[in-house]
């Protein structure tokens, strides 16, 4: 993929979901909240690796525990923009039960994948909960995508994953590649593309603006992790803290060439 050249305008998905796309119950949303928790919300100050998200992308919104209406109406009018009507959305929910249910009924990803690091994914969000560790992401063994944070950039983002997943046919493969060193580089890409390509297609210029902010932070701790992996901790943090100065200058220089209503092309 081709970094820094976006397509413009912004191409919306229409009818992406295949055949067997895991539905969800008629019985339930595909918007779900986790009930409020006054110690489990707090975690967001009192977990070192949310504190570090916070400091690393200079954003206290991020693992807040806390999801605005906002923030939610954001992601929820991607995901109909987009066609994406299935895939199921916590914001700040903890439910092992119902991602157990979902790994096993979805037949969009091979069983092989599903029975062996699908297992794996579902087993570590059960034992080590993100609604106190945080951490947002998308689960593409179960289509589930958690939120944590109180940004709709961030929500879209993850979202953009979901999207990026329903266009392909090879779910499980896809998904695997993820874990070869460099290799999530390219998913992130494509999401991170996605999210700036939406807000800037559907946001008002301070949304665009905050997206950039966030954003481009958030794809250089990808790069700073993938290389870290290869080094000692304390030199992967220092090397992570290096990467977000010139990070953090260069979203504030593109947020601060928006303009309305004509932007630049260059997306990431």
């Amino acid at each position: 993929m081709s970094i820094g050249c976006a397509t413009v305008p912004y191409t919306y998905g229409k009818n992406i979901e295949v055949e067997n796309t895991l539905k969800i119950r008629p019985n339930r949303s595909q918007i779900e909240r986790g009930r409020p928790n006054k110690f489990l919300d707090a975690s967001g100050w009192i977990w070192p690796g949310s504190l570090l998200s916070k400091l690393f992308l200079w954003n206290i919104k991020v693992d807040s525990h806390y999801i605005a209406e906002e923030t939610e109406n954001t992601l929820r009018q991607y995901l109909a923009d987009n066609d994406l009507n299935n895939v199921k959305i916590r914001l700040n929910q903890y439910y092992p039960g119902d991602e157990w249910r979902r790994l096993f009924k979805n037949k969009s990803v091979g069983a092989g994948w599903r029975y062996t690091l699908g297992i794996i994914s579902v087993t570590f969000y059960t034992i080590l909960p993100q609604r106190f560790f945080g951490g947002d992401n998308y689960n593409p063994y179960t289509n589930t995508v958690s939120i944590y944070s109180d940004h709709g950039a961030i929500a879209v983002h993850e979202g953009g994953h979901s999207k990026d997943f329903a266009k392909k046919k090879y779910k499980g493969s896809y998904a695997a590649i993820y874990m070869v060193p460099f290799v999530s580089l390219y998913h992130e890409a494509r999401a991170t593309n996605d999210a700036l390509g939406y807000m800037r297609a559907e946001s008002a210029i301070g949304d665009q603006k905050d997206a950039y902010k966030i954003l481009y932070p958030a794809y250089t701790t990808y790069i700073g992790s993938n290389i870290g992996d290869f080094l000692p901790a304390p030199y992967a943090y220092a090397l992570q803290a290096g990467l977000m100065i010139p990070a953090h200058a260069v979203a504030r220089i593109k947020a601060a060439t928006l303009k309305e209503p004509e932007l630049t092309d260059d997306i990431l």
